[in-house]
């Protein structure tokens, strides 16, 4: 009986020989069913040996494994050159990268009957499209030279990173790229960051190609729906596919095309299992298979803004930039500083922002008011013995929401009911202390009672559907003021809001993260570009008690480039990305000092592995928040200036890491390109 090799999902880095009947080359691709421990796994076939090859064990003690011929194919051969590249770059187990990669429907060792339904392709079609402005035409013209718009030429690996203000008309040029793809019988894969940039993107995309096969992946859709999306977009019958940061693994044979919305965005690199950044594999792809990939946004990461402009590294990204909003009567919105030290706020508001509010409220337009903060207040605290409401879980405080009376940890999910009196003193008069989104809106209400104020965040849409009916409601003109955190901060166009507050935002300036202040100006300039984007003008008020801090005064002239230039500097000067390359190794334990342990002996083997090489190895400590769902916490910072050096070392570190005897409750991982310290 034939040999076959299969990944199987599980932490460790090798994979299992079984016996298969019938088993054929052609089988390499397919998965299949296997026995292991005392359970079955799904894995997924990577050699079928020869009959003469040695396999790991004799053969007479090798189980068998089914293999699944359903209706799904063969994974490619691009698809696994795809998944080695991650598991080599991330040091992640093979196995864990290919199964984490398929529709959770594909995993499963008894999967549902599937139905077999094609792509939606009914759509009401748009007027016909906006006629191009010239930053636009240039910026389509850049891309389509790249041979994506040639049917008769092979189209090539071209990097471009789309810069454009807030409101400048990123999306019609990717509907125009798309356009082009699919005319040359080509297929294209559009990333986005967030869920609930989605639907409104998938609306627009489905009206301008309302008979081509569309498709979205992301993690609200039912298992069934993930499943027959992915197959139909693997088999081809899916020509645009739209979805979240797992989508760039989907197999697609005619892939021609890559956008990377809002490229700058966090919820691009996956926090737990592989630890991957969706936007890099997108690049690896789009290199691997020849073709045109676009990042786009009004906030480049810094790293992507080094590459495409050299700022002290190789240029290896083309910059396109659209410079204008797209709707000539809009212009970006003046930024106002309100300095706070110098007036007695009400209720945290200050007077030139009521005022302004109620400006609008009189001339019937809508307002933002923006504070990246969800809950009632951050805190509970007793005035009389100093105790507040801290996680009992984690090192973090538990956050009062006042609307279902409750204490929550927005870190592990541990909550509370409110407590009657201090647990501590037995004091009645207990507070809460700071701002949280519930408690700005019931402020705004009491000042303005007769304003239609909603509240839009985590806790307000919990579901897509939830964040579909509060996006009906605003653009109804059913809302007067918003009450929003970061979920209103990009991808939304509200003809009629022409105010953006900003309330809260000082506590980043000065924050330990080295990464923070470029997140606060991405926030800022995200959110107030909200204002002012059609006929009617915008302003932005923003709240502070350090209005010369020079973030702010980048924000106010809207200089991206500015600000872009000063934070490289600093990363140049500190030896940060993109002027080295990092990696950090984690481990969490009952006990912190197991943690630390683990972690010392570890970087003594790396030590060893590193030698006289370029790696640098810092000391051993708790991260920020140490404790995280009953585990203390600690990490190990590994540095170098030299990719390569760095994967190198990782590639001799790894074994010796798990070479390490440690408690039997201690877990670790390694990540590559960590963004949180």
């Amino acid at each position: 009986m034939p040999v076959i090799r299969v990944a199987l999902d599980v932490p460790l880095y090798r994979q299992f020989d079984y016996l298969a009947e019938d088993a054929t080359p052609g089988d390499v691709g397919r998965r299949v069913r296997a026995p292991f421990g005392r359970g079955t796994r799904i894995g997924v076939i990577t050699a079928v040996l020869a009959a003469d090859a040695e396999a790991d064990i004799p053969l007479h003690k090798l189980k068998t494994a089914e293999i699944l011929r359903d209706d799904v194919p063969p994974l490619p051969a691009d698809w696994f050159r795809l998944a080695e590249f991650c598991s080599t770059y991330y040091q992640a187990p093979i196995g864990e990268v290919m199964l984490s990669a398929l529709p959770v429907g594909l995993r499963r060792t008894d999967p549902p009957k599937a139905r077999n339904i094609k792509a939606k392709t009914k759509a009401e079609a748009l007027l016909p499209p906006p006629e191009l402005t010239p930053g636009q035409a240039e910026a389509v013209a850049a891309v389509l030279a790249s041979g994506l718009g040639a049917p008769d030429q092979a189209a090539r690996f071209a990097p471009f990173l789309l810069y454009g203000i807030t409101g400048s008309g990123k999306t019609e040029v990717y509907l125009r790229l798309v356009e082009a793809a699919l005319a040359t019988g080509r297929q294209a894969l559009l990333l986005v960051p967030e869920i609930n940039l989605t639907p409104q993107l998938e609306e627009r995309v489905r009206r301008r190609f309302p008979g081509v096969g569309l498709v979205s992946l992301h993690s609200e859709l039912t298992e069934a729906a993930r499943t027959r999306h992915w197959k139909a977009a693997f088999k081809g019958e899916a020509r645009i596919v739209l979805g979240t940061r797992l989508s760039v693994f989907t197999p697609l044979p005619d892939l021609g095309l890559i956008v990377v919305d809002e490229e700058h965005d966090a919820s691009f690199k996956q926090q737990d299992g592989m630890r991957y950044s969706a936007r890099d594999v997108a690049v690896f792809r789009a290199w691997e298979r020849s073709i045109p990939i676009v990042l786009g946004s009004a906030t480049p990461s810094l790293e992507t803004w080094a590459n495409a402009t050299g700022e002290g590294i190789p240029r290896r990204y083309t910059l396109l930039t659209l410079a204008d909003r797209a709707n000539a009567a809009a212009s970006l919105p003046p930024v106002r500083l309100v300095d706070t030290r110098r007036e007695k706020l009400q209720d945290g508001l200050s007077g030139a922002l009521l005022a302004a509010l109620d400006a609008r409220l009189e001339r019937g337009e809508q307002s933002l008011v923006f504070l990246n903060r969800r809950g009632y207040a951050p805190v509970l605290a007793c005035p009389a013995c100093g105790w507040i409401s801290r996680c009992q879980r984690c090192a973090a405080n538990l956050v009062l929401h006042l609307a279902d009376r409750r204490l929550r940890c927005h870190h592990c999910g541990f909550e509370n009911g409110i407590p009657r009196a201090c647990p501590s003193c037995g004091n009645q008069d207990i507070h809460p202390f700071g701002r949280g989104t519930q408690r700005l809106e019931s402020t705004l209400q009491e000042r303005f009672p007769s304003a239609r104020i909603l509240r839009v965040d985590r806790d307000s849409a919990r579901s897509r559907k939830q964040w579909e009916a509060l996006l009906e409601k605003i653009h109804g003109g059913e809302a007067d003021i918003l009450v929003g955190t970061q979920m209103l901060a990009k991808g939304h166009d509200f003809p009629r809001l022409t105010l953006v507050g900003v309330v809260g935002a000082d506590a980043a300036l000065f924050a330990a993260d080295w990464r923070a202040p470029e997140r606060l100006f991405s926030q800022l300039m995200q959110v107030g570009g909200r204002a002012g984007r059609a006929e009617l003008p915008g302003e932005v008020l923003v709240q502070t008690e350090h209005p010369e801090h020079a973030l702010y005064g980048a924000l106010k002239a809207h200089d991206f480039a500015a600000f872009a230039a000063s934070q490289l500097e600093e990363r140049r000067s500190a030896g940060f990305p993109p002027y080295s390359y990092q990696a950090m190794l984690r481990a969490e334990a009952p006990e912190m000092a197991d943690a630390l342990t683990y972690l010392a002996t570890a970087r003594e083997a790396g030590v060893d592995c590193n030698g006289d090489g370029p790696v640098l190895l810092y000391d051993p400590v708790p991260m920020r928040m140490a404790r995280l769902a009953n585990l203390e916490r600690g990490q190990l910072l590994v540095e170098c200036t030299s990719r390569p050096a760095l994967q190198a070392f990782l590639g001799a570190w790894r074994p010796a890491l798990e070479a390490i005897k440690a408690p039997s409750r201690l877990r670790w991982h390694l990540e590559v390109d960590p963004l949180e310290f």
